[in-house]
């Protein structure tokens, strides 16, 4: 099965936020590349919320190009056999967390927001990631820094789309 055949049976199993899921289903059958940065008019991504459950905290990046709490995540690669599999590569490279595991259930949000030029749209699907006790983070080079942060703390330094994707995955949880 391809990334792409993936990506639609994935959102055709997400029964959640149905017209932005309609939006993303209705982009793949326009855009047979649209899993792909090369895609102009947008592309999915894969992303996925670190979390500690025991500690009652979250992992984010301070997004190098962004400059921006975030969670880990970006583009799909052509050796991702599937969302999640992008999704638990992006959250790792990112975290370097080691043993990171998805909550189960697929995807814990959507989230389509507007990125700078040539490109227009990023369509995310979001994950949420345990991480194993005593995790140890490594910052990569696509970060600026990285930090725990409690749950009550989230608000104060990530925008919204964050702190829906933390209230998803608490109470996917």
């Amino acid at each position: 099965m391809s990334l792409y055949e993936d990506a639609v049976l994935v959102l055709k199993a997400y029964e959640d936020q149905p017209e932005l899921r309609r939006t993303y289903l209705d982009h793949l059958s326009a855009h047979p590349d649209g899993m792909w940065k090369a895609c102009q008019a947008g592309h999915l991504t894969a992303s996925a919320l670190v979390i500690a459950p025991e500690r009652e905290q979250v992992l984010l990046t301070l997004h190098r190009k962004l400059n921006m709490w975030l969670q880990m995540g970006g583009h799909c690669e052509p050796q991702d056999v599937s969302l999640t599999a992008a999704a638990l590569r992006e959250a790792t490279e990112e975290s370097g967390v080691s043993g990171l595991t998805l909550l189960p259930g697929g995807p814990v949000r959507l989230d389509r927001h507007p990125i700078p030029s040539p490109c227009n749209w990023h369509l995310d699907v979001q994950y949420a990631a345990l991480a194993p006790a005593g995790a140890v983070e490594a910052i990569s080079d696509e970060s600026l820094d990285l930090r725990w942060f409690g749950y009550d703390e989230v608000a104060e330094v990530a925008d919204d789309s964050v702190v829906r994707l933390m209230e998803a995955a608490r109470t996917r949880l």
